[in-house]
């Protein structure tokens, strides 16, 4: 392996005046190559003892010394090639195609630039192919991987005002404002404690989203319960009941009028009963993973039978919403209790054995060391939680911001869902610490009678009601094969998948008009999710309609609508969005 680190740079030949500009930039770049290697990759431990046994290189010397001679080769061609050029240099690697960073004409055109993005993208490259060689257990290589990727990703030239051509001719184009409007968005993000996805003021909850009429209908320490008013003469009369995820805002499902499924499911004449999550405060930080489950999803399911008059009602949830209807299914299967005539789980997880992505940041060394604080009732703050999953994708929802709102000093565009994703919410401490320990770390929720919940044993094999399973092929947080596997764990003989394109919420969040996108269908549910998606039929436009379709039957005959909110035992206590949604964050 000291072969492999110590290999000599590729020489640099006479060239150009930007020739010493681009000896600063080699010199640097294999600085932290370098480091990466050695202390990543093939290094022992820190504070390992010198007399101790040595310790066997992570990547086989021999592999290592091989891809690093592979790579010199290319760097010297790549100077070589840039160095020679007349005109616009010849392109040696490019970016894999999505990536977006190096769009401005300069870094095709210019000698420089040219040279920097593609030296960049070989380092980047060497480093990720000699991190995907290390010898190590699945998960630990996983979590190399990521680590390598996100450091290349913070390296990147275009992250840096001297490296950034576009960032560099606005500066001079504006005579420096630019950069007086970065540093005032810088500050103000430090403020907020995030970066701006979004234009802050471009939205308000009850104004501009969230503006779906209805009336808070019941509330406890722990939800609101959202009745939306109908829009049609005649409604269903089993109500649907939706279970958000906890970890954002309710709103993802009730967004601007052209967008809200909570106003289509509306329009297509249910009674939309919603849930409306507490962003936790301090006093409240002990709640548990059963209080979600009694105070929120079962109080909910109750509160929606008691006001319509309907001895069941259709359930769907939401990502980690749908864990906990699943959960709650499963808890009132083992009471007896037949409340619910059908279940849509919408990209949700209930088998943890792929978690994705996010599987990163959850070990049991990080619950150890965190869980006796989260279970003396210190929070898990939503900021945190939305900044690990702004990092799974962190060109798109970190850098791409950092460089447009303080290198450029552009003001974010207002753009909804990431004004949704910004505005996350607190979890308390015993339920997160429950969470992950139980369904992300132990997988338990799959196996029979291995949890208790609700004082009940609870087995997702009792769950025989109606099932709609949508998936997002795209999906980082939950990924599609992933929730696939929730049509082998329930009970029931009447499963529907269906995969839409896209990822977690955008695919999701996907209104009828204008059409976007497509999904996949295939009545047939085979035992392997690679079967089912090789006879799925592709369909273009919004996967929305095809849910509709299937949930009318489950709805029961058409009623007149309800004059009013509510019932005498639950009165609408005030307008919709409620005062849930926008407590300010503690």
């Amino acid at each position: 392996m000291d072969d492999a680190r110590d290999a000599p740079p590729p020489p640099i030949p006479p060239a150009p005046v930007w020739a010493d500009l681009a000896a600063e930039w080699t010199k640097l770049a294999q600085e932290w190559s370098g480091w990466w290697t050695r202390a990543v990759v093939a290094h022992p431990p820190a504070g390992a003892a010198r007399a101790a046994p040595p310790i066997e290189p992570i990547v086989d010397p021999s592999v290592a010394a091989a891809i690093t001679e592979r790579y010199a080769q290319k760097f010297q061609s790549l100077w070589q090639t840039i160095a020679t050029a007349a005109g616009r240099p010849p392109s040696v690697i490019e970016p894999p195609a999505g990536d977006r960073r190096f769009e401005a004409p300069a870094w095709r055109e210019l000698p420089w630039f040219a040279w920097l993005k593609q030296s960049y993208l070989l380092h980047g490259e060497y480093l990720r192919e000699l991190s995907a060689h290390a010898r190590l257990a699945p998960e630990d290589a996983r979590r190399l991987a990521f680590m390598t990727r996100q450091m290349v990703d913070a390296l990147a030239p275009t992250n840096f005002l001297a490296t950034n051509p576009e960032a560099l001719q606005r500066a001079i184009t504006t005579e420096g404002a630019s950069l007086v409007h970065g540093m005032a968005n810088l500050v103000a993000d430090a403020g907020r404690g995030r970066i701006s996805l979004s234009d802050g003021d471009a939205f308000v909850v009850g104004r501009d989203l969230a503006v779906t009429k209805g009336d808070v209908v019941f509330a406890n320490d722990l939800i609101e319960v959202l009745q939306y008013a109908p829009t049609t003469p005649n409604v269903h009369r089993r109500p649907l009941v939706v279970v958000p995820p906890c970890i954002n805002k309710y709103y993802i499902l009730d967004l601007r009028p052209s967008n809200s499924f909570a106003r289509h499911a509306v329009d297509q004449g249910h009674t939309v009963f919603m849930i409306s999550w507490r962003n936790i405060p301090p006093e409240l930080g002990k709640l548990g993973w059963d209080d979600y489950l009694d105070d929120g999803v079962i109080a909910a399911i109750g509160v929606a039978r008691e006001i319509t008059g309907a001895r069941s009602v259709n359930a769907l949830g939401f990502c980690v919403g749908g864990t906990l209807l699943a959960s709650a299914l499963a808890v009132l299967a083992a009471r007896r209790e037949r409340v619910v005539e059908s279940a849509t789980f919408l990209t949700t997880m209930l088998d943890f054995t792929d978690p994705g992505e996010i599987g990163v940041y959850i070990s049991r060394e990080f619950l150890d060391a965190r869980e006796p604080a989260l279970l003396a009732g210190q929070r898990m703050h939503g900021s945190e939680l939305a900044g690990a999953f702004s990092s799974l994708r962190a060109n798109d929802l970190v850098w791409n911001y950092v460089v447009r709102n303080y290198l450029k000093g552009e003001t974010p565009p207002a753009f909804d869902l990431l004004h949704w994703n910004g505005d996350s919410a607190n979890l308390p401490g015993p339920m997160y610490a429950y969470y992950l320990r139980e369904l992300y770390l132990g997988n338990r929720l799959k196996d029979p009678g291995a949890l208790t919940m609700g004082g009940v044993p609870v087995d997702l094999g009792r769950v025989t009601v109606p099932v709609y399973v949508y998936a997002s092929r795209d999906d980082h947080i939950v990924p599609w094969k992933s929730a696939w596997r929730t049509t082998g764990l329930v009970g029931s003989p009447d499963v529907t998948f269906l995969l839409g394109a896209s990822g977690h919420i955008a695919g999701v969040v996907n209104p009828p008009q204008p059409p976007r996108r497509c999904h996949w269908v295939n009545d047939l549910t085979p035992d392997d999710p690679d079967d089912w998606l090789a006879r799925a039929v592709e369909t273009p436009g919004s996967w929305w309609p095809h849910w509709w379709r299937w949930l009318e039957p489950h709805g029961g005959p058409r009623v007149r609508a309800p004059a009013r909110a509510g019932s005498r035992a639950h009165p609408a206590l005030g307008p919709a969005p409620g005062r849930f949604v926008v407590e300010p964050t503690i």
